[in-house]
């Protein structure tokens, strides 16, 4: 007497391995990595350009009310009066005039000119380096907010108030920032 279950027999395997599944999923693998590698150079591009936006809003000037900045001015050329006639220019756009006066430092100053300030006054020249474009930048050691704007022997004129508001109007991409 056999014993027979009621199992169908086992096949024997073929040899035959599934290659059309396995190219399928190769396939779709590879077109996953392609949208995500595309996606995430997207999102680095645009984090790239949000940031370039950004620093552009923070190096922008700081917009003060010239009636808060102290300045002295001083002329480090041979042309007489010349401090004057800056000194006064600034007073009639609103900035406080302390002192006006020839540059008796011994540096020697190039070009436009020259904002000399302490670290307390750093923003109040960037604001003064709008109605004097092209001026260069010392830092020294004073503990006051006061700024020095050493006219040079290449000044010919303040920027118009049309220019110094066009300086001043924040980029639009800041209000992103």
């Amino acid at each position: 007497m056999a014993l027979r279950t009621e199992r169908p027999p086992v096949r024997p395997r073929s040899g035959r391995r599934p290659i059309p599944p396995l190219i399928f999923l190769l396939v779709l693998a590879i077109a996953a990595a392609g949208v995500w590698w595309n996606v995430l150079r997207t999102e680095e591009k645009r984090a790239a350009e949000e940031e370039a936006a950004c620093e552009t809003a923070e190096a922008a000037p700081p917009s003060l009310d010239p009636a808060t900045v102290n300045l002295r001015v001083l002329n480090a050329t041979d042309t007489a009066g010349l401090a004057s006639q800056v000194g006064e220019a600034l007073a009639a756009r609103g900035f406080v005039v302390d002192e006006v006066g020839n540059d008796d430092t011994g540096r020697e100053v190039t070009g436009v000119g020259e904002l000399r300030h302490g670290p307390r006054g750093s923003e109040a020249a960037e604001f003064v380096r709008v109605f004097l474009p092209g001026a260069g930048d010392f830092l020294d050691t004073r503990a006051t907010a006061q700024v020095d704007v050493v006219v040079g022997p290449e000044f010919s004129t303040l920027a118009t108030p049309e220019e110094v508001a066009a300086a001043l109007v924040p980029p639009e991409e800041a209000a992103a920032c």
